[in-house]
């Protein structure tokens, strides 16, 4: 069975996308710790990330990288954290969380409520910062 997150590759669930390849998918946390909290995925659906081939996972890791500078350009934040937990979803993926301290990456703390235009403002200004 599809996991939720190739689901949301196929547009089956919707998501607030920040960016799209042929081989990776970006979009953002509807559980968010802080505004900006994104989940980067690989297309192939894979459960633990260090299953991936050494090709994929690279890939995956310079991708998140454009993503995590779009994020620091457009969320205040002293710097983008990553974070690989994988327990949640059986497929693949990377936390890019904006931090301003350590407790920000901190998935014990209750998540943020957030309006769909919040979402969507933040996920369109975080897309138009990729280089």
């Amino acid at each position: 069975m599809a996991s939720i997150f190739t689901k949301i590759i196929q547009g089956e669930i919707p998501s607030y996308k920040i960016a799209e390849d042929e081989n990776y998918y970006a979009f953002l946390d509807i559980f968010p710790l802080v505004k900006g909290h994104t989940l980067v995925i690989p297309k192939v659906e894979t459960d633990y990330l260090f299953d991936l081939d050494d090709k994929t996972l690279s890939e995956l890791t310079v991708f998140a990288k454009r993503i995590a500078k779009a994020i620091d350009k457009t969320i205040p934040c002293k710097r983008v954290g990553v974070v690989v937990l994988g327990l949640e979803v059986p497929h693949a993926h990377i936390h890019l969380i904006p931090l301003n301290s350590e407790a920000d990456a901190s998935f014990s703390k209750p998540k943020l409520k957030l309006s769909e235009n919040e979402f969507r403002e933040i996920a369109q200004k975080i897309s138009a910062a990729i280089e």
